[in-house]
Formats: C-alpha cells, sequence, structure tokens
C-alpha cells in the first residue's frame, strides 16, 4: 500500500463502534484509509467502541438532551457545526436510514461534502423509503450508493432508478484473522462451531438446534455469542435431548482462534448482508455451512468446493448437511483445501483499492 500524494478527509459515520456487521467493515476501511494518508473521521451517533479503529471519533451522544424531536434537532445541529468545521473530501454513511424526515435532513441540511451511502442488508427498508418520492429525496444526489452483494445489486436497480449505484464487497482484515486465529483455547476436542448474536431471531440459533439433534451427532456444537434468547435456546437443547453436546460460551472477543480449530462451522439466518463470518472462517481453513438465505452466502460459498449451501429455511436439509460434513471425510478434506484461496477477493486491500477509486483518489 502506498501513501496517497495529496492529503483527504473523509468522515465515516456510524450508530457505533461496535456491535454490528456495517461497523466493522467501517473500523476496517478506517484502517487502510489510515494507512493511505487519509485523515480519518468517525462520527457515531452512541459513543460505543468495540472494534480496532484509526482516526478521530466524534460522538452525539453527548448533545442528546432528551428522546423527542427536540433532542435529535440539537445532535443535528451539532453534526451540522462538526461537518463544516472540518470540511471533508466525502462523507461515508454505514447507517441504518429508517426515518426518511430526519435522512432527508441530513442529506440536504447536514451533509455538505460529496455523500456516499451504504446499504449493507437484503432488507433493504432499513435504509431505504418504501416511498420513491422520499427514496430519490434522499439518495438521488449522493455521490454513490454502494451495494455489497450482487442480489442486493440487482434488486435496487431493478426497484429504484437510481444511476450511483457500485457493487464493492465487504472487506475483512485479513492479517488480523491470520494473527490472532493461532492463539490457543481451551477446547482440545473436535467441535462444530457457530458464532452469532441472540439478542433476535435473526440467526435462527433454533434452527441449528433443531437440526443438529437430528443429525448423528458425531462432534458437538460450541456457540460464540450472547443475548437475550440464549436461555431460550438451553431450554430448546435440554427439550430436544442434546443439552450435552451443546455448549454455549457466550462472548468471544477472538472467535478466529475458534474459528481455526473448528471442522465446519455452521450459519442458519433468516437473512443477511454479507456474512462476515463465513468469509472469516473459510480465511481460517475451515468449511462452512449455510442456509442460501438473502443475501449473500452463495457468494462466498462454492457448494462443495469451500462448504456446502442449504436449501434457504429447510432445517431437514441443514441437518443432512452437517451429517455430510461429519461423516463425508473426502468431502470435509476437499473444502477445507479450497477454503482459504476462495475468498481471497475479500481482503482488506483489494477492497480497500476500490474505495480509493471510487473516490478518485488513486
Amino acid at each position: 500500500m502506498t501513501k496517497l500524494q495529496k492529503k483527504y478527509k473523509i468522515a465515516l459515520v456510524a450508530y457505533r463502534l461496535g456491535g454490528g456487521g456495517s461497523e466493522r467493515v467501517m473500523a476496517n476501511l478506517s484502517k487502510y484509509f489510515d494507512a493511505c494518508g487519509i485523515d480519518v473521521h468517525i462520527v457515531t451517533v452512541i459513543d460505543e467502541v468495540g472494534y480496532d479503529f484509526k482516526g478521530t471519533v466524534f460522538s452525539t451522544q453527548q448533545y442528546k438532551s432528551n428522546e423527542g424531536w427536540f433532542g435529535r434537532f440539537t445532535r443535528l445541529k451539532a453534526l451540522f457545526v462538526y461537518f463544516r468545521k472540518n470540511k471533508f473530501d466525502y462523507i461515508i454513511d454505514f447507517r441504518f436510514r429508517t426515518k426518511r424526515f430526519q435522512e432527508l435532513l441530513i442529506a440536504r441540511w447536514v451533509y455538505n461534502a460529496p455523500v456516499i451511502l451504504t446499504i449493507h442488508s437484503s432488507a433493504i427498508d432499513h435504509y431505504i423509503p418504501i416511498n420513491r418520492r422520499w427514496a430519490d429525496a434522499i439518495y438521488k444526489k449522493a455521490f454513490s450508493i454502494i451495494t455489497i452483494t450482487e442480489f442486493i445489486h440487482r434488486k435496487l436497480q431493478k426497484e429504484y432508478n437510481f444511476n450511483n449505484l457500485r457493487l464493492i464487497y465487504n472487506p475483512v482484515d485479513f492479517e488480523k484473522v491470520f494473527h490472532y486465529m493461532e492463539q490457543p483455547i481451551d477446547i482440545r476436542n473436535p467441535f462444530i462451531l457457530v458464532v452469532a448474536q441472540m439478542e433476535n431471531r435473526i440467526k435462527q440459533i433454533d434452527h441449528l438446534v433443531k437440526a443438529y439433534s437430528a443429525s448423528c451427532k458425531k462432534w458437538p456444537v460450541v456457540i460464540c455469542g450472547e443475548g437475550v434468547l440464549m436461555d431460550e435456546y438451553k431450554e430448546l437443547a435440554q427439550q430436544l435431548g442434546c443439552d450435552n453436546k451443546v455448549y454455549f460460551t457466550g462472548f468471544q472477543s477472538n472467535p478466529y482462534a475458534y474459528m481455526r480449530q473448528a471442522k465446519f462451522l455452521v450459519l442458519c439466518s433468516a437473512f443477511e448482508g454479507l456474512p462476515n463470518v463465513l468469509i472469516e472462517c473459510l480465511a481460517c481453513e475451515t468449511p462452512v455451512i449455510s442456509y442460501n438465505c438473502l443475501s449473500g452466502p452463495d457468494e462466498i460459498i462454492q457448494h462443495e468446493y469451500n462448504g456446502l449451501l442449504v436449501e434457504n429455511q429447510n432445517i431437514t436439509a441443514l441437518t443432512q448437511a452437517m451429517d455430510r460434513m461429519m461423516t463425508e471425510e473426502k468431502l470435509l478434506a476437499y473444502c477445507k483445501k479450497n477454503a482459504k484461496t476462495s475468498v481471497q477477493k475479500f481482503d482488506l486491500q483489494a477492497i480497500g483499492k476500490q474505495w480509493i477509486e471510487l473516490m478518485n483518489m488513486s
């Protein structure tokens, strides 16, 4: 990576600096941009940091006076002042955008530099108003709209008349993955891995428990993550008689060490954007199994090459896929051999260059 000749200044905007996939993407890009010599500013709603990053952080949480419109206006005013004080070359927005009037104010009044808006989920209504007039008012004047999968890109092309769409995959910091995956963990026996939050039902750990309970159960399942639904899933495992082989570890700050040691990883989400956990696990040379949900898994997994794609929301088919990985040694070995090289296109260095080219900084 070479330093840019000209000095640029960009703002990366997110709800917080930890906890979500889009925020992790932002944190990774902040490191790449900083290494290029770009002056990086990270603007957040909540003053919460959970990911490694580079740059100066500004949070509007300190300006939150109440929960109503007056509190929102106070924070918007603080943003207005901050953006005019710093005079950015580009603003890249990673947030959910569900309050259409507020987003129109931000787009037309607060942001004062070329804006790049990102879409990080197949649940597009989390980002774009269903009403076309509102969508056009907020999005048509953006410098670019970034989609992270081919599915999302095609959907936006079909449903909206945007002419500023660009597909750029989420970057993964492989150097970090390779460094941390070598750390030891307490588990020595073979195991199947799940890495997922349990705050809501999107990751569908109940599907995993049901599928596993009907499988041959050659190896136990280790579930890294936490959330309010954990006790419910523990009770389900007990009801299905597999609680002695389903282990909940809670949140793990270094999931890569678990990915490295696991036989394979399972993802059974209701929907996704571009599931980084699949990319990271494959980078650790560990095969993966996933529902072919919307969207992303079929752009990461090559069926029977680096993992198995399962018919969407089919628990029986998920059981069969797990059984195949537990009993077909040649399949598991073949997928493991191909895992790391299959995800090279998602490397931070390669994706970072695409962002630099998008912003005409090269």
